[in-house]
């Protein structure tokens, strides 16, 4: 699908609500309080990764459209070689080879592998790509939903991890020390785009100001919006209460990603569970709600999103003092209502 038309930055509270997925938590309305110049932006969109995409641009920009819509084309090339959905993907390839042989991939790929590892070890196995079996052993795959037996979830755990996985940067190689590793790049891969999709921005059409999101739940912005020189306002929606808003966080040079298992979940025993699963025990995360992370980079944001949401508050308040570049705006389980806690380095308006 592809889309594109016209909006004024004091109309995004209007638009948003009929064009963007009704089950994200992120909206892109501006504060009422805050003065935003009235200058209109171009918005083209792209239908990938199961969700919608968008480009917002400045309209006076000669280049805005087809600068919009040859950035948003790298996305669907992203997905041909990210996605587990397809067997000829580079991703499926390197799931189904690389415990028999070293696999060599793409230099992206490989450097966004790179930076799953760091994440993964940084943050104690809380984020990790290799969880492609749990999430099928829980049916949030192609389904059904079910809760694994505790023999079967064992089982799985022990092909989950990223010491299993051996990168070599010199050859650009990636190999499996074990049997049965499935990398799913679905808590990582729509950051990832939009980076891929800001760089193309930047060198091939040499535009600086724009804002892209990926489904809502991943947001980056480019430069500042004009006559707003704090960055773009992105508000957070309360995962809780869908007519309610935590706040806004202002994006420069800046992305944000928000993990919430709302609306994705499955019932036992009187349990709700969600689909985020913490890879270190195989059970979904239940002490957030929501979690989002900011930080420089799209991908960074969506890793440490869903990597919050598994650690809780008191872990992320670490990570944050430990990464200066990084931010955080978590809100509690429904069993621990209150405030959002805000961490880090985070512009962000209640």
């Amino acid at each position: 699908m592809k889309r594109r038309d016209f909006l004024h930055p004091r109309r995004l509270a209007q638009t948003a609500g009929q064009v963007l997925a009704a089950l994200d938590v992120v909206d892109l309305s501006p504060p009422p309080d805050e003065p935003v110049a009235d200058v209109p932006l171009l918005r083209a969109a792209r239908q990938a990764m199961a969700t919608t995409f968008e480009v917002l641009l400045p309209a006076a920009v000669a280049e805005s459209l087809p600068a919009a819509e040859a950035a948003l084309a790298v996305i669907d090339r992203l997905e041909t070689q990210l996605t587990v959905y397809r067997d000829d993907s580079e991703v499926s390839r390197l799931n189904q080879r690389a415990a028999h042989e070293p696999v060599v991939v793409e230099e992206g790929l490989f450097g966004l592998l790179s930076l799953a590892a760091r994440i993964s070890a940084e943050t104690g196995g809380a984020f990790d790509v290799t969880a492609g079996a749990l999430i099928k052993a829980w049916g949030f795959f192609r389904g059904p939903r079910r809760v694994p037996g505790e023999w079967e979830r064992r089982q799985v755990l022990q092909r989950v991890g990223m010491g299993h996985v051996e990168l070599d940067a010199e050859r650009r190689t990636v190999r499996f020390r074990r049997e049965g590793v499935e990398i799913n790049l679905g808590s990582i891969g729509k950051g990832y785009a939009l980076d891929r999709v800001a760089e193309h921005l930047r060198t091939h059409d040499n535009i600086h100001r724009g804002l892209l999101h990926g489904g809502t739940s991943s947001v980056l912005g480019i430069g500042a919006p004009p006559g707003q020189a704090r960055g773009w306002p992105v508000g957070l929606g309360h995962p809780r209460d869908l007519k309610r808003r935590l706040g806004v966080v202002w994006l420069r040079e800046r992305a944000l990603g928000t993990s919430s298992a709302t609306f994705q979940h499955l019932v036992h025993e009187g349990r709700t569970l969600g689909h985020i699963l913490d890879p270190r025990t195989g059970w979904p995360a239940e002490q957030l709600a929501s979690a989002t992370a900011v930080a420089p980079t799209a991908a960074e944001a969506d890793a440490l999103a869903t990597a919050f949401f598994v650690l809780g508050v008191d872990a992320a308040r670490v990570y944050c003092q430990e990464h200066p570049a990084i931010g955080a705006v978590l809100t509690p389980a429904a069993s621990a209502p209150g405030s959002p806690v805000v961490l880090g380095n985070v512009d962000f308006s209640a």
